[in-house]
């Protein structure tokens, strides 16, 4: 894969503009703002993995030394370059939305993103707790910024529910990561959570959090959001959670930290298909 793309976590970025169509298909409409709205997270998202790995070039050199600036594919200077572009990319498409509709929330939610997305990188990411509620913040305001470009109070109120929803669950998965990533972190001289107080209590955090995030995921059927294949959909993501925290809780070393980061990742997936699926 051609490093340029490899470094921006296409999937990554994808999922983040899935939430835009994700409140777009509750909503049941399609326009010039919700597609700017996609490209905007699209870039958003892109440029906050690139300028997060061209801060953690010392951290990537131990933990993940094939991505492309740590091996060498990508220069650092270019890697800084890229992620700016990407950010200036993201803030156009908010300027254009606010400038269409006549709204100017989204571009402030597009601005605000751009300070939280670059002091992660450059601060919040080594600060305990803070760095992971910074990163699930962000991933939950994807759905509050489609509502705000959709500009419908009842959808507004909906995007912030499923906001929340992915601010906890991304937390818990923030949390756990940085178990997998202690060796590393503690190489580079980061304070994350684990490092600071071990790994048994942020294995429980994160386990509360996910836990609330099940706990909730029957309310957007019974208060009639979603229909009842909503219900057998998010049915499946709640036991992919319940499995990840069950093994996180029973041990925290870096294979298990793994897994259960990607069996998390993998049931907010199958939540998105939920919350889609469920729309209809």
């Amino acid at each position: 894969m051609n490093p340029y793309i490899e470094i921006l976590r296409p999937g990554n970025a994808l999922m983040g503009a899935i939430t835009i169509i994700l409140v777009a298909l509750i909503d049941k409409t399609l326009s010039i703002p919700i597609i700017l709205a996609m490209m905007a997270v699209f870039f958003e998202t892109a440029a906050g993995n690139v300028i997060n790995d061209y801060f953690d070039y010392n951290i990537d050199l131990i933990n993940k030394p094939e991505r492309p600036i740590p091996s060498g594919r990508i220069s650092l200077e270019n890697g800084e370059k890229y992620g700016y572009l990407l950010f200036l990319a993201g803030t156009v498409c908010g300027f254009l939305i606010s400038y269409i509709t006549n709204n100017w929330i989204p571009l402030g939610i597009v601005l605000f993103a751009d300070i939280v997305l670059y002091l992660y990188a450059y601060r919040l990411k080594s600060t305990p707790l803070v760095g992971n509620l910074a990163v699930g913040f962000m991933t939950g305001f994807g759905f509050v910024f489609g509502g705000f470009c959709i500009n419908n109070p009842n959808i507004i109120m909906t995007s912030i529910f499923l906001g929340f929803f992915a601010f906890v669950m991304t937390t818990a998965r923030e949390i756990i990561k940085d178990i997998e990533d202690i060796e590393g972190d503690k190489a580079d001289g980061a304070k994350t959570l684990p490092i600071m107080i071990g790994t048994k209590i942020p294995a429980l955090l994160a386990t509360v959090l996910i836990l609330i995030d099940c706990a909730l995921c029957p309310l957007l059927y019974f208060y009639h959001v979603f229909g009842v294949l909503y219900l057998v959909i998010i049915a499946v993501a709640v036991i992919l959670f319940l499995y990840s925290a069950a093994i996180i809780v029973k041990s925290q070393d870096e294979k298990t930290a793994g897994k259960s980061s990607k069996f998390l990742k993998i049931g907010m997936l199958i939540a998105f298909v939920a919350f889609a699926v469920g729309s209809f």
